[in-house]
């Protein structure tokens, strides 16, 4: 199954599930602020990985921490999301600062909007 509403089982999909929930530990390597080095588009939050992760790309696993509007080399937090890419395997961790408030969908989409294209992913929970 893929497109709207469909959740497939990906190898990055069942990589990220492992990490719902969890504290985890981030580095950046696209610190809010910075440019997209090909694309040219601006990191709205801090943007970076999981080290010691190995996605389907070959990289480590990505993850998008929703915490303070500065930029940041490494930082931990609480998975509490999966942006879930319908058309490529290459999905995305959701992390916030331990304390923090829970955010819904609408609030993850809104924040992940400069880089990911509606009606192109699902926000996975569990």
């Amino acid at each position: 199954m893929t497109g709207p509403g469909a959740i497939e089982e990906s190898v990055s999909l069942a990589l990220a599930r492992q990490f719902l929930n969890r504290t985890v530990d981030l580095t950046f390597d696209r610190p809010y602020g910075s440019h997209h080095p090909t694309c040219g588009f601006r990191y709205l939050v801090n943007y970076g990985y999981v080290p010691g992760t190995l996605a389907p790309d070959g990289k480590e696993l990505d993850a998008y921490y929703l915490g303070p509007a500065e930029p940041l080399s490494s930082a931990q937090g609480v998975c509490i999301a999966i942006v879930h890419r319908w058309y490529d395997d290459d999905d995305k961790l959701v992390v916030i600062p331990e304390g923090s408030p829970a955010l819904d969908d609408a609030t993850i989409a809104a924040a992940v909007e400069f880089q990911e294209t509606p009606g192109h992913y699902s926000i996975v929970r569990q």
